[in-house]
């Protein structure tokens, strides 16, 4: 396995060393029509740990959230969910194990009104919009207002909602920064981190922006031309924002004494 570093949120950092992660990946290779957008990717999430997979357009990020949620199949490699292979397992019955995706763009209906959305289930389902109201209190004022009225950030507050409204052991978030302003995303973010930390859920978090991600984050993961190229936690990362920088814009910074 290629993650490693602890957790940095006071007091949980010794238990998130040792849990068992929600979600594991072994070596996975996938791809499309034959080839392959990843290459060997591996990386793990604990319980109540947020972990950032950065990287920049086209760097493969959105095919590992679709490879984890069985849109996408793998060539090689393992997808391990609770230490269960997940080898066979469609999307549906993933998402009923307790896999939650809110995907690039959000998925909401435009058409149905904010308290339908938590209406709409699976079959056997049931959503807690108590808990979504919970973390997102605006959510209920606009409970009657339909999705395709709502602002940007209204939009993203009523996608990543019904995600917790599943009760979800593993959430997965594709660009939340997407078409929104900073200052939104710096109101959402936290609302993450918090969910993660009261609920035991695993979060892995796709964003572009390093910066907002690794504010929340515990560990990161950079992703580029579909193979990792550098992680660690946080603190770490931070203290080292040029191989960052380097590995997320898949170059290799050459720096010498004749400035090559």
């Amino acid at each position: 396995m290629t993650d490693d570093g602890n957790a940095t949120q006071p007091g949980d950092a010794a238990a998130a060393a040792t849990a068992q992660p929600v979600l594991e990946l072994d070596g996975l290779t996938s791809g499309y029509n034959g080839a392959a957008v990843l290459r060997d990717i591996s990386l793990s999430v604990r319980p109540g740990e947020v972990v950032a997979l950065l990287g920049a357009n086209g760097a493969g990020k959105t095919s590992t959230l679709m490879t984890i949620s069985g849109i996408v199949k793998p060539m090689r490699g393992r997808v391990l969910f609770n230490s269960a292979d997940l080898k066979g397992t469609s999307p549906d019955a993933r998402a009923r194990l307790g896999v939650a995706h809110v995907p690039e763009g959000r998925g909401v209906f435009f058409g149905l009104t904010v308290a339908e959305h938590f209406r709409l289930a699976s079959r056997g389902e049931t959503l807690d919009a108590a808990a979504a109201y919970r973390y997102f209190p605006a959510l209920e004022q606009l409970s009657g207002r339909r999705a395709g009225l709502l602002s940007g950030g209204e939009q993203q507050m009523l996608a990543l909602g019904r995600a917790l409204a599943r009760r979800p052991k593993l959430l997965m978030i594709d660009e939340l920064s997407l078409g929104l302003a900073p200052i939104i995303v710096e109101r959402l973010l936290p609302v993450v981190r918090d969910y993660a930390k009261d609920s035991g859920c695993g979060v892995l978090l796709v964003e572009q922006h390093v910066e907002l991600a690794l504010t929340v984050a515990d560990r990161g993961f950079v992703l580029s031309h579909g193979e990792i190229t550098t992680h660690g936690d946080v603190a770490a990362l931070k203290a080292n924002p040029e191989l960052v920088l380097s590995s997320y814009l898949g170059e290799q910074a050459v720096q010498d004494g004749n400035g090559k």
